[in-house]
């Protein structure tokens, strides 16, 4: 009986696993500094304690090339939008992005953008 009541609150103690940060839409435009990348992120945002902090643009061989760090919980914007400005190596074709929650970190499942 002891071991059942362990087993129980042991798994109350685990924290919450919310939804991932999605990302709902890419566009990457060339300007004369580089690309500019808008990307928009949907998150259960809860407010400081938990919320979608950074996007990130990846090569195809997972090196960042480029990092938007968002400083602040959209708990009431959602989906919302921001913008990076990056320097994409020349001949690059096709890069990821993946988004960052504050509590479970990076995706692990970035997305294929192909430059146009």
């Amino acid at each position: 009986m002891k071991r059942l009541i362990y087993i129980a609150l042991l798994g109350f103690a685990l924290p919450a696993q919310a939804d991932p940060p999605t990302i709902t839409a890419v566009k990457a435009s060339q300007s004369a500094g580089g690309w500019r990348f808008d990307v928009t992120l949907s998150h259960p945002d809860s407010g400081w304690d938990h919320y979608a902090d950074g996007w990130r643009v990846l090569d195809m061989d997972g090196k960042e090339i480029g990092m938007r760090v968002l400083a602040h919980p959209h708990v009431n914007e959602q989906p919302f939008t921001r913008s990076l400005g990056v320097q994409v190596p020349q001949g690059t074709t096709q890069v990821q992005i993946e988004a960052r929650c504050l509590v479970d970190g990076w995706t692990g499942q970035p997305q294929t953008v192909t430059l146009p």
